[in-house]
């Protein structure tokens, strides 16, 4: 058995298919990655319209993908970059630790506590009907919630740490909602890199 599969923490939440590993990369290999892709990324920042109102996106963001496919979401619509060399890395450790193909990936720049995803499902209907989700996190750690979209009292959270790799499989969008709430605290970047199969 690999290192990775004997840290791993199944989350065993109704309805979901989901695993946290929290040492996918050793903190040399994490503050590689980050300060590369902090400095190399084409960070953009998306407005974002919810309820009718538009305003710029809590986060910075870049898609990259093997095809030239668009990924839209809350109504932006993002252009892939071809994967960079530390990007098509982790690929394929992804691909030889889980066996998972991915074909694009969204990068998210948390700059600061401001800086949010807010409650919200990977559910777009490009991802296709069980959607895998690898989410390795860089940088500083955040808190991570679920909450079940039909049981009110089903909730959890989990602090996502520097080098760790979140796998979200089978039926989990459907069920779930997941955000990475604001916090007040005075603390450092994250960068979320976010592993998916585009049809």
């Amino acid at each position: 058995m690999s290192k990775l599969f004997a840290n791993r923490i199944d989350l065993q939440l109704p309805d979901s298919d989901i695993v946290y590993y929290p040492k996918f990369l050793n903190t040399t290999e994490a503050d590689h990655f980050f300060k590369v892709l902090r400095n190399t990324t084409p960070w953009k920042q998306d407005n974002i319209t919810v309820y009718g109102k538009t305003y710029p996106q809590p986060r910075l963001t870049a898609l990259f993908g093997d095809h030239n496919k668009p990924y839209s979401y809350s109504n932006i619509t993002m252009n892939p970059h071809k994967f960079s060399s530390e990007l098509l890395e982790l690929r394929k450790k992804l691909q030889m630790e889980i066996g998972i193909h991915f074909t694009s990936c969204l990068l998210n720049l948390y700059r600061d506590g401001k800086d949010s995803n807010g409650w919200h499902a990977d559910d777009e209907k490009a991802l296709g009907e069980n959607p895998a989700i690898a989410s390795i996190t860089l940088g500083q750690e955040r808190y991570f919630h679920l909450k079940h979209k039909l049981n009110k009292d089903l909730k959890h959270k989990l602090i996502l740490e520097h080098g760790s790799l979140l796998l979200m499989k089978g039926e989990t969008q459907h069920h779930w909602h997941h955000q990475i709430p604001k916090t007040s605290k005075p603390i450092k970047e994250r960068i979320n890199i976010t592993f998916r199969i585009i049809k």
